[in-house]
């Protein structure tokens, strides 16, 4: 499975993005801004590419996302980011969600208290990580190539 996330909004508060799976759209994405020098839990990871696999480990926020969500198993963790631990796909609707993670949902909205919100967040990683971890249970390859346009 190739996953492409298209960067297509970078500015000093957040970084938006359109997320494909196969070459087909699959929804918005949310994250951090691009940094020059990292700060962590505040930087959007580097342009590139990378595996995605299950973090199969039950942390506290896995038993969360168990308890809440009955599609979900463990978090789709995007491996070998450089400089980075744990970087994951999941819900959120504004940066103070993502922690340098990749949120993802179907509509942004902009409003000067709150810059970019990503909503119905949750009906779009269920559906996204429906998809991928089906793959990744048929023992494919998954990976996520960052595009910065």
């Amino acid at each position: 499975m190739e996953i492409k996330l298209f960067r297509y909004a970078l500015n000093n508060d957040s970084t938006l993005g359109a997320l494909h799976i196969d070459g087909e759209f699959a929804c918005l994405t949310l994250e951090d801004p691009k940094r020059a020098v990292k700060i962590k839990g505040e930087t959007a990871i580097p342009a590139g590419t990378y595996d995605v696999i299950l973090r199969e480990e039950p942390t506290p926020m896995t038993m969360k996302y168990r308890e809440k969500y009955d599609f979900f198993n463990f978090h789709l963790w995007i491996k070998n980011v450089p400089n980075y631990e744990y970087v994951y796909i999941h819900i959120g609707n504004d940066i103070d969600d993502t922690d340098g993670c990749v949120l993802v949902g179907d509509q942004v909205t902009f409003n000067i208290a709150r810059d970019e919100f990503l909503g119905y967040s949750t009906r779009a990683f269920q559906r996204v990580y429906t998809k991928i971890k089906t793959a990744l249970d048929r023992d494919e390859k998954v990976k996520l190539r960052i595009i910065e346009l």
